[in-house]
């Protein structure tokens, strides 16, 4: 699934021929880049990769003022059909990501383990500004966007406050960990 291309597609379908610094500002006046992972800047080459799929065409040239003249672009028919296949996985796909925190957890440096309650404590207190900076970003943008798109930007939200309780749990649990993680340590020492 590709966030970009659902959004290039889909802003042709509904606004119809354009140029991509007028994508680019639609993608900025949506806020795109609060809700999903798409750099504004990345339209420009993602537009010309659609187009040498055939999903977009050329559709004349527009000049304003003393702009240069820009490349305007259309959607094609196999573009509304390879729009609705990706509206329809957007919605239905999963897309879990595994965290190489995760895996850091697991591979913790056996001589600095003791440090891993501050590590935590430390990234906790990250996550936790995220948060609020997605919260007070989220709630000024909330005010300008339609309902589906404030419940696009409260996802995040969620996405981190369940961070948030993992790692507030976690934290509880890290002197046991650091604990297990030195027996298995000494274990190995001893083996060798």
């Amino acid at each position: 699934m590709s966030s970009i291309r659902l959004f290039i597609l889909s802003s042709f379908a509904e606004f119809g021929p354009m140029h991509g610094h007028h994508l680019r500002m639609e993608a900025e006046r949506k806020h795109v880049p609060l809700w999903t992972d798409i750099s504004v800047g990345a339209v420009y080459g993602a537009m010309k990769r659609l187009a040498a799929e055939g999903l977009l065409r050329e559709a004349g040239q527009q000049r304003e003022g003393n702009r240069p003249t820009r490349q305007l672009y259309e959607i094609t028919d196999m573009g509304c059909r390879v729009l609705s296949e990706l509206r329809r996985e957007g919605l239905t796909e999963i897309w879990f990501r595994y965290d190489p925190f995760d895996l850091a957890l697991t591979r913790c440096d056996p001589e600095s383990v003791e440090g891993l309650p501050t590590l935590l404590a430390e990234r906790l207190e990250k996550i936790r500004a995220l948060l609020a900076e997605k919260r007070k970003v989220g709630e000024i943008a909330r005010a300008s966007v339609g309902l589906s798109k404030q419940w696009a930007l409260r996802h995040a939200e969620y996405r981190l406050e369940a961070e948030v309780a993992y790692l507030t749990d976690l934290i509880g649990a890290a002197q046991d960990i650091v604990s297990e993680e030195q027996a298995a340590r000494k274990s190995r020492s001893v083996e060798t």
